[in-house]
């Protein structure tokens, strides 16, 4: 969908909006529309594209040992983070928060504070404490919990380092973030706010199913369903603060291919192009509108 919006416009994101979020893969997404190159923004969204299409595979692998030690994943993380921060460090380099070319908001979560965890670049401008690397807040927006193991942040705060995961387990869908952070400076009556999701989950969970599940079997769905709810209510909640004029939502729903999030298979991975490709088609003209 930003391919596209890029293409029809002849303008880059980082050109388009006064704000970016993001959660999790969307805030890698994110961060990496605003790095700076030699010439304006380092990457195009059709570059993104690619990257997900040629290092998913990377990013969500595993030895024979790792899948043994962690018994799958039951008893440690699913995947070593080698794989990802290898990705991190070849796409952002050594490039910082306060560096974006747009302000930025990527979520996180700090498990020993038990508190939302935000990146913003304008704090990182002016306080040197929060300028992170942009490699690490990456790990960290993307630290799915059974997927990847915390991340531990080291800071020149009393605190000594934050412990983080992915922000998605509070904010999967951050736009109402954005809007709040937004609305803190007071907002133009004309403001319009683009929310992109990464799919709708559609495989029920049945109730027979569920009826007899411990803590072993929820511990993977949970996460799921946990995030999907979050999803939805924030997209009600701000259909009804800003109505049709102002928000735009557009999501598509993973009916074809496999909606587990770690499946980087080539097959799955041409499936969700399609179903990308499925949504620009149908909503494309209506995006390039919205964001005229």
């Amino acid at each position: 969908m930003l391919a596209h919006l890029e293409e029809a416009t002849g303008k880059r994101v980082a050109d388009m909006f006064d704000l970016v979020a993001g959660t999790s893969t969307g805030g890698i997404i994110a961060l990496a529309l605003t790095l700076p190159g030699d010439d304006g923004p380092a990457w195009r969204a059709r570059d993104l594209v690619d990257l997900y299409e040629r290092e998913g595979p990377r990013i969500f692998s595993r030895s024979i040992w790792h899948s043994v030690r962690s018994v799958g994943g039951a008893v440690e993380e699913r995947y070593p983070q080698e794989g990802l921060e290898g990705v991190l460090q070849e796409y952002f380099g050594d490039r910082r928060l306060k560096e974006a070319l747009t302000p930025v908001i990527v979520t996180a979560y700090e498990l020993e504070s038990r508190q939302p965890f935000f990146f913003k670049s304008r704090k990182a401008v002016t306080d040197a404490s929060y300028d992170f690397p942009l490699r690490q807040v990456a790990r960290a927006t993307s630290a799915a919990p059974t997927y990847f193991e915390p991340l531990k942040l080291e800071t020149s705060e009393p605190v000594g380092y934050y412990a983080l995961v992915d922000g998605g387990v509070f904010a999967n869908n951050p736009a109402m973030c954005a809007w709040a952070e937004a609305s803190a400076g007071g907002v133009p009556a004309d403001a319009k706010l683009l929310s992109l999701g990464t799919g709708e989950l559609t495989r029920p969970i049945h109730y027979d199913d569920a009826r007899g599940w411990g803590l072993v079997n929820w511990a993977r769905p949970i996460l799921d369903v946990v995030m999907d709810g979050v999803n939805d209510a924030t997209d009600h909640q701000l259909g009804e603060m800003l109505g049709p004029q102002r928000y735009l939502r557009l999501t598509t729903t993973l009916d074809i291919g496999n909606d587990d999030m770690d499946d980087a298979s080539a097959t799955n991975l041409h499936a969700l192009k399609v179903q990308g490709q499925k949504l620009v088609d149908q909503h494309g003209d209506e995006l390039t509108a919205f964001c005229a």
